[in-house]
């Protein structure tokens, strides 16, 4: 670590296990849109695009979010802007329970997606916590908390249906106040971390000039916003090409979600024992390979269950093998403004496909072309990571340390 001193391990455990709560509450809160998005089309008679692009909207604004969220965290530390983040995220949950135009619901998502900020909260947290070698599998441990999107499509409409539209929005306010005090109270940021003098924008400028922010972004956007775009534009994929009921859309969408939440630690813990460029290799090669089958709309039972759970799995653990080469390459005092700006390209990554898959079906009545766009990306991730990011970590963190 650039500071000179090593993390203290005493809080680690504990701290790990708050940041993974938290982000998977705030994700929880992210995602509320995306499983009642077929359900506001089918009652407001909005068009695909405009449904993608409700659904869009807090994942764009969550992925910005991400930049300076992550510059105040290495400026104040976790223990003030987690509760900050959870607090301001309960304003808009609680708006879903009332609003119903779409102008209106287009301005609650937007402001839905400070929710989305808390992911770059957390990975400075955690990095700062552990030491390099087990830096990997502690992210991809807390990547665990993307699960709140699974939580999300697991529980909103029942909860809906079961005890009115109103409970899902809420309980997760309920829980989210409650979170935000939790933290206050028992997250601690690690002594030795190093603190920054710098602005915001300096820092966020600093790290922008890095090779290797870029090079992060590009490979987070492929795989980290892969997995977003299919958990909140799943649903009504299904429901369109298979068609599915709401609750069994959803339902398969929750375990698309959880396959990919266990796979993120454990591509972390590859990474951490091989090496991050051969485990985003092999990850977005076989992206590109189920994304092409998909691509020809083929039986939901079995093939193209298997296509997705096969991505889910692999883009899972491609966005822990990122985070492993984040938690390598990113200079100590660094690692929030990093992470916020390698976050923002993940979110990002999940804003433009729902929209072109969205607009595609509009003109075409197919999601064909979108699903071979995804595969060609996914393929040149895989070409580019095998020739240009095979010696570049080593020599990223000589540099950065």
């Amino acid at each position: 670590m650039s500071s000179g001193a090593a993390p203290s391990a005493a809080g680690a455990p504990r701290n790990l296990v708050l940041a993974t709560v938290g982000f998977a509450l705030n994700f929880w809160a992210w995602a509320l849109l995306g499983p009642l998005a077929p359900g506001i089309k089918e009652r407001l008679g909005l068009s695909f695009t405009a449904q993608s692009l409700l659904v869009a909207v807090p994942v764009v604004v969550g992925s910005l979010g991400r930049i300076p969220i992550g510059a105040l965290t290495d400026r104040f530390g976790a223990r003030i802007m987690f509760p900050l983040v959870s607090l301001a995220t309960v304003v808009p949950v609680l708006a879903l329970s009332v609003v119903s135009s779409y102008p209106a619901l287009i301005i609650t998502g937007f402001f839905l997606g400070i929710g989305g900020t808390a992911f770059a909260v957390g990975v400075p947290l955690v990095s700062a916590w552990y030491p390099p070698a087990r830096r990997g599998f502690a992210i991809g441990v807390f990547g665990v908390g993307m699960g709140g999107t699974a939580i999300a499509n697991f529980t909103t409409i029942r909860l809906g249906d079961a005890y009115g539209e109103a409970t899902p929005f809420l309980l997760v306010a309920a829980i989210l106040a409650g979170y935000a005090v939790v933290a206050f109270l028992l997250v601690r940021d690690e002594p030795n971390r190093p603190r920054p003098t710098t602005s915001v924008w300096a820092r966020t400028a600093d790290v922008s000039r890095l090779p290797v922010t870029w090079q992060l972004c590009f490979l987070y956007a492929v795989s980290f916003g892969g997995f977003v775009a299919f958990s909140v534009y799943l649903p009504a994929y299904l429901r369109i090409a298979y068609e599915l009921a709401e609750h069994d859309a959803a339902l398969r969408t929750a375990g698309f979600v959880v396959l990919a939440v266990i796979a993120r630690p454990v591509g972390g813990w590859l990474s951490d024992r091989l090496h991050p460029v051969p485990v985003l290799v092999w990850c977005f090669a076989g992206t590109a390979g189920f994304a092409l089958v998909q691509a020809f709309q083929p039986p939901l039972t079995p093939v193209a269950t298997i296509t997705f759970l096969g991505m889910a799995a692999l883009l899972g653990a491609a966005s822990g093998g990122v985070f492993a080469l984040v938690g390598k390459v990113a200079p100590t005092d660094k690692v929030g403004t990093v992470t916020g700006v390698v976050g923002a390209a993940g979110g990002l990554g999940g804003f433009v496909p729902p929209l072109i898959m969205g607009w595609v079906f509009d003109l075409e009545g197919s999601y064909a072309i979108g699903l071979m766009l995804l595969s060609n990306i996914a393929l040149a991730a895989a070409v580019y990571t095998a020739v240009r990011m095979r010696d570049r970590p080593d020599e990223a963190t000589a540099t950065s340390r």
